[in-house]
């Protein structure tokens, strides 16, 4: 037993890919057998994630020495290397289609997101300027949250509800887009483009999309990934000084 855990703490990183990769098989599983396919297995696969990072520590399941690799695997080089070699794979003539309407799809998902989560978070009695601005933020995407609070200083405790927010966001973007993707015509690189736009959620948008119709990828992915970076932008700056026009009851 002692070489084996040796052997799987030397090989940190394959374990996590071969961790995922039984996961992954599971939850398909999960998905054609119990829920017909009406629950992508994506979608089951992030709930179990999120489920085993609340049985973790501060680093989730890669607190775990044999699963170290978890911290690798799912940092940031590694998302940012799989959203950029994703959207390598989008054709430059089908984004040249998405035009003024691939933009303007970015500006309203960006506002509508924000205003809503805004609102909401001021009906949970975060009434402040700080709060109701991170918690908006926060309903564009769990990475947008995050980088606002700590830009404008929001506490801690309103950081994490952001993300919260923005996870919740993010699993049920991958639940309903394979469900809603026949009735809003959801089935050509122009329209993935612009769903990518308004939704933004990058996670979410991939995983929906493969449900879908994995053709469809790299376009919604290419629009939600500019959508994070955009509202990186004005949230904590034009978004911010918009909510701080209206009368709040503490700044």
């Amino acid at each position: 037993m002692e070489k084996i855990e040796q052997l799987l703490l030397k090989n940190e990183l394959i374990v996590a890919f071969l961790f995922v990769g039984i996961i992954m098989v599971i939850s398909f599983l999960i998905s054609k057998k119990l829920t017909r396919g009406k629950i992508p297995g994506a979608a089951i696969a992030i709930t179990i994630g999120l489920v085993l990072a609340y049985f973790g520590g501060k680093k989730g399941i890669a607190d775990f020495p044999v699963l170290s690799g978890m911290a690798l695997l799912g940092g940031a080089m590694m998302r940012d290397f799989s959203i950029v070699s994703t959207a390598m794979g989008a054709s430059f003539t089908e984004i040249r289609k998405a035009g003024s309407v691939g933009i303007l799809s970015l500006l309203i998902g960006i506002s509508a997101a924000f205003f809503m989560g805004a609102i909401i978070g001021y009906l949970m009695g975060y009434t402040d300027l700080k709060s109701m601005v991170t918690i908006g933020a926060g309903a564009c995407t769990f990475i947008v949250g995050p980088v606002t609070g700590n830009a404008i200083g929001a506490s801690s405790d309103v950081i994490a509800i952001s993300i919260a927010i923005g996870v919740v966001k993010s699993v049920l973007v991958t639940i309903l887009t394979p469900i809603v993707a026949k009735h809003i015509g959801l089935n050509n690189p122009r329209t993935a483009m612009i769903y990518g736009g308004m939704i933004g959620t990058t996670s979410g948008v991939a995983a929906g999309l493969a449900a879908t119709d994995p053709k469809l990828v790299p376009y919604g992915a290419l629009t939600a990934t500019f959508y994070t970076g955009l509202a990186c932008l004005l949230c904590p700056s034009i978004l911010y000084y918009i909510v701080q026009l209206f009368p709040l009851n503490s700044v």
